[in-house]
């Protein structure tokens, strides 16, 4: 990769995200957890959420991922707090779509990860700028087979 192209790629605003992710860490009362890996690079996320009537009402994030993982980690997270599982299948569905130049940029409260457009030209990278959408979504799946197994061991 050619320096010019590092500079675009890593911008100060990805950079900016990847340096600021908010509700990193364990979520202690978490009602569900889930932890996604890329086989390309290695990066993982873990994500940990706590639901009120369908909606995230706690999240926390343990992100070891490049700074495209990262910044995309950060913009879930400035955004995740009232998400529901719809809404971030959506916006996974929404950036998959973006990275492969066949849509546009995710809709609002999700429209921060514009920033990684750059990383279109990158395919070897989309995997790790998805992980941490993927873990929230799994983690959510996660809450409705603990609450499932709860029922079923109460009779």
């Amino acid at each position: 990769m050619a320096d010019a192209d590092m500079m675009q790629l890593y911008s100060k605003r990805i950079l900016a995200l990847a340096a600021d992710i908010p509700h990193l860490g364990p979520l202690p009362d978490a009602q569900g957890s889930a932890m996604k890996r890329s086989p390309q690079c290695g990066s993982t996320v873990t994500a940990h959420v706590r639901l009120k009537e369908g909606r995230i009402a706690g999240f926390g994030q343990e992100v070891r991922a490049c700074a495209l993982g990262q910044a995309s980690a950060g913009v879930l997270g400035q955004a995740v707090l009232g998400a529901s599982r719809e809404d971030l299948a959506r916006a996974t569905e929404q950036l998959e779509k973006m990275l492969r130049e066949e849509g546009p940029v995710p809709d609002a409260p999700f429209a921060g990860l514009e920033a990684l457009i750059p990383a279109r030209d990158y395919p070897n990278r989309h995997a790790s700028i998805l992980l941490a959408w993927q873990a929230a979504v799994d983690a959510i799946d996660a809450c409705a087979e603990a609450a499932d197994g709860a029922r079923d061991a109460r009779g």
